[in-house]
């Protein structure tokens, strides 16, 4: 029996990844490189977004195979990027399908080996979940533009080189026609990050504004007025990287449950009811019904950016996250209650979960998990009109000029 054509590309395509991976492995050592110096040879090597162009890291090749790069390189030894590298999940893709080659090529790089951090500059006090109300004002002067506004909710923008920006070029026209997105240097003249101190005592969270602030017309991404368009590669690769995660696929019983699992096997027996075992077994299906989920989307996703099927697993990890950390204290007793300390910080890395500092930190952290990246309620009106093609809700300020919608 012979093999089928496509049997034979496909064959091809894993053979020239593997090729490439042992070439890397042969001549740059990841037990004895930085993780940024190793990254970079990585990209070189068009193993970073593999299934993208070479200018964009990759060597345009399906883009399962980056679960084999994945693999490999950890069993090599490569260590994963920090977390604060969390918004190149964001901003790499929007560059790669929305950017021109010289910016491919000036700021792909240095994204990926976690050179340049980056953040995402979107919401706005009056402009939160109706994303494409917002008001921060772009106008173009000769070969820069001059932007005024301010922008809330920015993760790590306090430890950020570039800032993901969206702004209101045109505001003559309809809301989602007149927005411009850029690539800010945030150490600009005329940025300034405040902290915004949040429930856990961490400050991970930030204001940012912007004064008279000027970006060269190199720095857009995308057409002038097509910002809505590209803001949704940004968005959809968001929810994507909250819900599903960025990186290979995780394990059975991994994640935010793994902590329940730990606290019940180290409690005595007479605290372990018939009650909190029946919930944390249907938490334990649930999040292995959302992990499976997961890798059955990230196998059938084509090269290119996710569709809106993955609201469901932003939206199912976020109830499912604050369920599990409800059950995690519950289960510790007043021990749940102390060895946290609640003192003003500005954290360097992002933690979804905050799993990695204790169980009291992650209760608290968690409660984000449904606003950020698209409120719960944002997510089930995307499931529902976009998914499962229910009518959608009345928008009377569609099609009128941005500049004639009543505010307050």
């Amino acid at each position: 029996m012979t093999d089928t054509p496509s049997e034979v590309a496909i064959d091809d395509e894993t053979k020239a990844v593997n090729a490439a991976i042992d070439s890397l492995l042969s001549e740059h050592d990841p037990m004895t490189l930085s993780t940024a110096e190793f990254r970079g040879f990585q990209f070189d090597a068009g193993l970073a977004w593999v299934h993208s162009d070479r200018l964009s890291g990759g060597l345009g090749l399906r883009p399962e195979l980056q679960r084999t790069i994945s693999t490999r390189l950890h069993e090599a030894g490569a260590k994963a990027p920090a977390s604060s590298t969390f918004f190149m999940y964001l901003a790499a893709p929007t560059i790669a399908t929305h950017g021109s080659d010289e910016q491919k090529q000036r700021l792909m790089r240095p994204m990926f080996t976690g050179e340049e951090i980056w953040c995402q500059l979107f919401s706005e006090p009056g402009a939160g979940s109706d994303f494409a109300g917002l008001a921060a004002k772009a106008e173009l002067d000769g070969e820069e533009w001059t932007v005024n506004g301010q922008k809330v909710w920015n993760t790590l923008a306090h430890v950020a080189d570039w800032g993901m920006l969206v702004t209101r070029s045109d505001p003559s026209t309809p809301k989602h026609k007149g927005m411009t997105y850029f690539a800010l240097d945030m150490h600009s003249e005329g940025v300034e990050v405040r902290p915004l101190r949040q429930i856990t005592g961490e400050a991970e969270f930030n204001e940012v504004y912007m004064t008279d602030v000027r970006i060269p017309d190199s720095d857009r991404i995308g057409d002038t007025g097509d910002g809505w368009r590209v803001s949704l590669t940004t968005l959809m690769n968001e929810r994507n990287a909250i819900g599903a995660g960025s990186g290979s696929s995780p394990k059975r019983g991994s994640g935010t449950i793994s902590a329940a699992v730990d606290i019940w096997n180290e409690l005595p027996e007479y605290r372990k009811t018939a009650a909190h075992k029946d919930e944390l077994m249907s938490l334990w299906i649930r999040s292995e019904v959302l992990r499976l989920t997961n890798i059955r989307a990230g196998n059938n996703r084509r090269a290119g950016n996710p569709g809106p099927e993955m609201s469901v697993s932003k939206l199912a990890m976020a109830s499912l996250n604050q369920e599990i950390t409800d059950l995690c204290v519950t289960l510790q007793g007043p021990a749940g209650l102390t060895g946290y300390d609640f003192t003003f910080r500005r954290p360097e890395d992002l933690s979804v979960s905050g799993l990695d500092t204790s169980v009291g930190h992650a209760f608290l952290r968690v409660r984000a998990n449904s606003i950020e990246g698209g409120t719960s309620e944002i997510m089930r009106n995307i499931i529902g009109e976009q998914v499962l093609g229910l009518p959608g809700e009345p928008r009377v300020d569609k099609k009128i000029p941005w500049s004639d919608v009543p505010r307050n």
